[in-house]
């Protein structure tokens, strides 16, 4: 008999409901700012961490989770009977924690060579829910009967197809973190222009630019339409406010003729490279070979 588990990072930004149902293993990043250490999803709530992001000196700066860290999760799934664990990361292009899972095994194995624990990890190339959905949806298809294998392809397949198109409010954070290139690159900000940046596979790329913040959702959703795949229903609304994430989400079932499946909040591993006050849409578009 398989038991199969799912290993994740607290960066998927899944909602503590969705984790506890399908009972999908988070851990922690590791968060500095001002000089104090946090842990995300431990210490501090969304709107908390906004908060402290506003009123700080610094920027927040992440830590990635390390090999040890891995490896002594993976003995305690082999303690425990598990006979295979999908581990989804965060982007690998923006993160180190892909690779330290992959060394936390090979030092796993070391300890334990008759261990018959398989480890399958699968880079999710994005942030965010736009990991974090599919991992719950795939943990719902393993409890439905799926096999490990079909459910790996399927996280595979969709990672090979998510898009991102985000809109900070503010350069400032954005800029202060140096982490998305194209909005650093962007000067625009004394004319009041704002840029709409596509994120794909870790790359950032200013789509268009357009003028005041009443010209932000109107440019997501016409960004989302023209590169959305034809025969796709799917899409998300991510937020650092809920009233805008309603009214992206309205606008959105508007021009694309059905609702979001779900409005989110992005966590601190996001907030601390794009700044506290954020809106993107999460869709799917054309596959990509990894």
């Amino acid at each position: 008999m398989k038991k199969i588990g799912f290993l994740t990072d607290s960066a998927c930004d899944l909602p503590k409901e969705l984790e506890e149902k399908y009972n999908i293993d988070i851990m922690s990043f590791a968060i500095t700012l001002d000089g104090e250490s946090y842990y995300e999803r431990k210490d501090f709530t969304f709107e908390e961490f906004y908060d402290m992001v506003r009123n700080a000196e610094g920027m927040p700066t992440t830590a990635h989770i390390t090999a040890v860290q891995f490896s002594e999760k993976y003995e305690q799934y082999h303690n425990d009977g598990y006979t295979d664990i999908i581990h989804v990361s965060i982007c690998a292009a923006g993160s180190a924690t892909y690779d330290a899972s992959i060394i936390g095994e090979n030092m796993f194995r070391e300890e334990n060579p008759d261990s018959e624990l398989k480890i399958h990890h699968v880079d999710s190339h994005t942030y965010s829910m736009c990991y974090g959905f599919f991992v719950a949806e795939a943990a719902k298809k393993i409890a439905n009967g799926a096999k490990v294998g079909e459910v790996v392809i399927f996280l595979q397949d969709v990672f090979s197809r998510v898009e991102v198109v985000v809109a900070p409010y503010s350069l400032k954070f954005i800029k202060k973190s140096g982490r998305v290139s194209a909005a650093a690159a962007f000067a625009g900000e004394l004319l009041g222009l704002k840029p709409i940046i596509s994120l794909i596979d870790g790359a950032s790329t200013i789509n268009t630019k357009v003028r005041g913040e009443a010209a932000i959702l109107p440019a997501l959703v016409k960004h989302t339409k023209a590169k959305m795949d034809e025969f796709s229903t799917f899409y998300m609304v991510a937020t650092t406010d809920e009233t805008r994430g309603k009214e992206l989400a309205k606008l959105c079932k508007k021009e694309l003729g059905f609702e979001a499946n779900c409005i989110f909040r992005l966590g601190a591993a996001i907030v601390s490279n794009t700044g506290p006050d954020t809106i993107a849409i999460v869709y799917l578009g054309p596959a990509r070979h990894h």
